[in-house]
């Protein structure tokens, strides 16, 4: 069960998680140990489940982002876990999600421009099998990247 000043702490870890736990404490008007605690509950509850760093991709030339629906041939079992077992594997596809509608697949995919996109294409996504057909979308501009989760009344 989560109370206010765990949403608070939250909310607080997303935007800067190497805030230190006195800085935390003085946020949210609770002591050190309290904040130490809350996190390692979070953590235990995995709804804390890792820290990172984010990049930025512009300066890691890696600013080419690609939307790639993806259609399997058929939605058996053993393509469906081929293909999400194969995809994980390469390090351009930051996401893979599995849809409901025209296609089965939607690919987020971060290279360094068109022609490391079309590599990309060319020697590793069409040598999958099971693929039926593929349609992509370029980002044209980033209106919103947020990886902040607004935490509800649990």
């Amino acid at each position: 069960m989560m109370d206010s000043k765990d949403r608070a702490l939250l909310l607080s870890l997303q935007n800067d998680s190497k805030k230190t736990t006195k800085q935390l404490a003085y946020e949210l008007n609770l002591s050190v140990t309290a904040v130490f605690e809350r996190i390692k509950k979070l953590e235990k509850q995995q709804i804390i489940s890792r820290y990172v760093a984010l990049v930025d991709k512009t300066r890691l030339q890696r600013s080419f982002i690609v939307l790639c629906h993806v259609k399997l041939v058929q939605h058996r079992k053993e393509y469906i876990g081929q293909f999400e077992k194969e995809i994980t594997q390469f390090p351009e596809v930051l996401e893979c999600f599995h849809v409901s509608g025209d296609y089965d697949y939607i690919l987020k995919i971060c290279v360094r421009d068109i022609a490391e996109y079309r590599d990309f294409m060319v020697s590793k996504l069409t040598n999958l099998q099971h693929i039926a057909s593929t349609q992509s979308s370029f980002m044209i501009k980033e209106v919103k990247n947020s990886t902040v989760i607004e935490p509800g009344d649990a």
